[in-house]
């Protein structure tokens, strides 16, 4: 019987190095993957959500603008005719 639990310790302990490999070429794999999206989403040209929301805003003011501008000039050309 000594023998039988010998082969069942050996085999377990053989499965749980196996995990461990498992698991350690798991992180690997997701930090090399982490590290390659990283170096492609910094060389692309993307904006940042501040940059975009200011933007926004700034686009957002000059409709507003135009808005007013048409109106006074559509005012003014009321007036004259």
């Amino acid at each position: 019987m000594q023998t039988r639990n010998k082969v069942l310790d050996d085999l377990s302990q053989l499965m749980t190095n196996a995990m461990g490999v498992a698991q350690g070429a798991r992180t690997e794999a997701e930090t090399a993957m982490k590290s390659l999206i990283d170096r492609w989403l910094a060389e692309q040209d993307f904006v940042t959500r501040e940059e975009f929301d200011a933007v926004r805003a700034m686009a957002q003011k000059a409709r507003e603008e135009n808005e007013a501008l048409r109106a006074r000039i559509e005012a003014l050309e009321k007036r004259d005719v």
